[in-house]
């Protein structure tokens, strides 16, 4: 991959600013994408900028491919890139799928109530699939046990059923930029709240809720 990519990048305001980018470092953000979402407890905001771009590059990628001489060394290794984006693009989506399934009341009802300029979490195309996953399950929950139940208890509060992401889970991460005053929280009735600053390059084991807001704004990378 040689050409550059134009990338809209969106902040938390709802603003946007566009960015090239080269090959090498859209799939770097591919990456730190993948691996966000892999380690995190919960449903990341959407990367489908970074989606697309990544697929047109894989596609001008494989026109060069089927362009080039067989048998030449550098073909193989080129195949061999393409699979492994490849890979993490399917990982990257695949993992989102899962937490949406895993999540869906809770993730629906965020998208809900988010306010007017906040960005969304869900692709469009994830929103129409985290609807239709739970109309599909309280259909199937109706037809196999609420409707053998005496009608006061054929409601279900999916919200109450389902499990919420667990903040409180501990993460590693690798500090991109450095960071002050991090307030952490105490980890027993006797302990009290104390601060703490992350060096850039440092490595921590964290609860996630303390730096998910650090997460978000790519100032540190989960690992």
């Amino acid at each position: 991959m040689t050409e550059e990519t134009d990338f809209t990048e969106q902040d938390s305001d709802g603003g946007s600013e566009e960015v090239v980018l080269t090959p090498a470092e859209l799939i770097g953000r591919l990456e730190q994408a993948w691996l966000n979402e892999k380690f995190s407890p919960e449903l990341l905001e959407n990367k489908s900028e970074i989606v697309e771009c990544v697929i047109e590059q894989l596609d001008h990628m494989e026109k060069n491919l089927r362009r080039a001489k067989k048998g030449d060394l550098k073909v193989n290794i080129h195949h061999m890139e393409v699979e492994r984006i490849r890979y993490v693009l399917s990982s990257y989506l695949r993992c989102r799928l899962m937490k949406i399934e895993k999540f869906f009341p809770h993730v629906l009802e965020k998208e809900k109530t988010r306010s007017k300029g906040e960005l969304s979490i869900l692709s469009p195309e994830e929103f129409a699939f985290a609807k239709e996953y739970m109309a599909n399950m309280e259909t199937y929950l109706k037809a196999v046990a609420l409707r053998h139940m005496p009608p006061n208890l054929q409601k279900v509060d999916l919200l109450r059923l389902v499990p919420k992401p667990d903040l409180d889970s501990y993460v590693f991460l690798r500090v991109k930029e450095r960071q002050e005053n991090i307030l952490v929280e105490p980890e027993t009735d006797e302990q009290r709240e104390y601060v703490i600053d992350l060096e850039e390059g440092s490595q921590h084991l964290i609860r996630y809720k303390t730096i998910a807001p650090l997460v978000a704004s790519g100032a540190v990378q989960l690992i």
